[in-house]
């Protein structure tokens, strides 16, 4: 098992997250940390503070974004299994032993942690990511009350704060889109995945306590930018051609909806930006897509299936985590 960690100015949460991991039940993992080209010392005397743990420490240096990194990450794991983690994100001490144990259930899937809210314990930070036809996605239950959860749940796709890949798979697949830069790589990669015909499971006591956005932040126009740039190119990559079709109209309207949206709160440069730069892409995203969607191994209505399907379902998630 190879353990990647992201690193970028985390000098506040990486030794948390690297306690966390010298204390697992499981431990015959190595870690690997690629740090963005920090500037606050994160990786200072780690080797020295964490002798117990097998440490790889690789500097970049300039901040390369979250799908480069991981993917430089994965050439270098030795281990069978990838399993990302953020920084700001503590694993329960059964999490490795957990995970490894569902790997070897599920042969043919990808998996995702569940999260709780480090700051307030008594919420859930995401169970996984839902994904919807119209091309938004976001974090199951993010922001409900913990509530006991004892058996495996398919779900979309892993949240990549906390997931576990087959490397081969992962490798196979392409790895993150590396012109994603940040934001929904993971949903995008999970996509892929389960159009080659993995499925991804949530496993129930592979529990972590996550900061979250501790880098980038909620509501930051770097957010803004790449989440929406994003969801249209993953939407025009990775949809079915009967359910781009079908769905089209729906993704249109929630384009335009953002659009007047932060606009009206400030954020009108950096939406407009960021719709505009996707269209700009769109002559390289259909290349992507004809090369993907030849690889699909499964029937349309497998995936159509797994996707939310509930029209105000989008709406309402994205205004309760605006509220979070």
């Amino acid at each position: 098992m190879s353990i990647i960690i992201l690193a970028w100015n985390s000098a506040i949460d990486l030794p948390r997250c690297l306690t966390r991991l010298s204390l697992q039940r499981y431990d015959n993992f190595e870690i690997i940390i690629l740090d963005n080209g920090s500037e606050d010392g994160a990786l200072d005397d780690l080797q020295e503070n964490f002798p117990s743990l097998n440490l790889h420490i690789h500097r970049l240096s300039s901040n390369q974004g979250f799908s480069i990194a991981n993917n430089m990450g994965a050439r270098l794991a030795q281990g069978k299994y990838l399993v990302l983690l953020n920084a700001d994100a503590f694993p329960e001490p059964d999490w490795s032993s957990q995970l490894l144990e569902a790997a070897k259930t599920y042969p043919n899937s990808f998996f995702s942690s569940r999260q709780i809210q480090a700051d307030t314990p008594d919420l859930l930070d995401g169970e996984g990511d839902v994904y919807h036809v119209s091309g938004l996605a976001w974090r199951k239950n993010y922001n409900l009350p913990v509530y006991p959860l004892n058996e495996f749940q398919e779900i979309f796709s892993s949240c990549a704060a906390a997931a576990l890949y087959p490397r081969q798979e992962f490798l196979d697949a392409g790895g993150f889109d590396e012109d994603y830069f940040s934001y929904l790589e993971d949903v995008d990669l999970g996509f892929r995945l389960r159009l080659r015909g993995l499925t991804c499971m949530l496993v129930p006591h592979a529990v972590v306590h996550h900061v979250g956005s501790a880098s980038t932040g909620k509501r930051s126009d770097f957010s803004v930018y790449h989440g929406h740039r994003n969801l249209v190119w993953t939407y025009f990559k990775d949809m079915p051609t009967s359910l781009l079709w079908l769905y089209l109209p729906l993704h249109i309207f929630v384009n335009i909806f953002f659009l007047f949206y932060f606009t009206l709160k400030g954020q009108g440069r950096i939406i407009w930006r960021a719709k505009w730069d996707a269209l700009r892409g769109l002559p390289g995203i259909f290349k992507k897509r004809r090369e993907i969607q030849l690889q699909r191994k499964i029937p349309v209505l497998e995936i159509h299936r797994m996707m939310s399907r509930n029209w105000l379902t989008p709406f309402l998630a994205f205004l309760k985590r605006r509220s979070g």
